[in-house]
């Protein structure tokens, strides 16, 4: 069985903090262990690659203290959990852009792109400060004309109960499956996205054709 490319947007942290009279860091806080967890998880739903919205071209619009907060955290992340996650097998790499932040940022970035770099376990993709049709405009800018960098998904979850792409992997999402959940993404956990992969795998997927072999033809 072919592995699976699942695109998470991980949506609510906010929101889960607040509907507890948290602070909003403390609920991007719980979605890093929630990230955590799917990681640990992913690999026993047959699932290869993972791509996590962690921060859109548009989220700099947010507070500025927030802001500063979401970063603060990326760096975390990335110092904490790289040789976790080398020693894991997992493979870590950062889509979007790098020019707006900062300097130790990105050497974090780099750091632990080559901790990772021979893990084939899993391929996590961290996509901080990227916005598809930025990058859909960059590259057929370009000579080729090509997305060669994409990477087709074939199940996109988001949580927290809004039901949208949001500018991520608008390309790449062309024939994707869609599960969207009320959970926000501070809650999601192995269940759920074991609940989200059963799903995936009884619907027919016909990719423009009249129906796949030994499924019920198309009405």
């Amino acid at each position: 069985m072919t592995p699976l490319h699942v695109a998470v947007i991980m949506d609510g942290n906010g929101r889960w903090a607040e509907a507890r009279g948290l602070p909003r860091a403390t609920g991007h806080r719980q979605g890093a262990e929630a990230l955590r967890r799917l990681v640990e998880a992913a690999p026993g739903e047959g699932i290869g690659v993972i791509t996590a919205y962690a921060f859109s071209a548009d989220n700099w619009k947010r507070p500025k203290d927030e802001v500063e907060g979401l970063l603060r955290l990326f760096l975390a992340y990335l110092v904490q959990e790289s040789r976790a996650l080398a020693r894991a097998g997992v493979r870590l790499t950062v889509i979007g852009r790098r020019d707006r932040l900062t300097p130790r940022l990105v050497r974090a970035i780099e750091d632990a792109e080559a901790v990772t770099r021979d893990g084939t376990r899993l391929h996590l993709r961290l996509a901080i400060d990227y916005s598809s049709r930025q990058q859909i405009v960059e590259h057929l800018d370009c000579a080729s004309g090509r997305l060669d960098s994409a990477v087709d998904v074939d199940l996109l979850i988001r949580t927290g109960g809004e039901q949208r792409l949001s500018d991520f992997l608008l390309w790449e999402c062309a024939y994707a499956e869609l599960w969207f959940t009320p959970v926000m993404w501070p809650d999601f956990n192995g269940r759920h996205l074991g609940d989200a992969v059963r799903e995936f795998r009884l619907r027919d997927r016909r990719f423009g054709a009249l129906h796949s072999a030994g499924a019920p033809a198309a009405r």
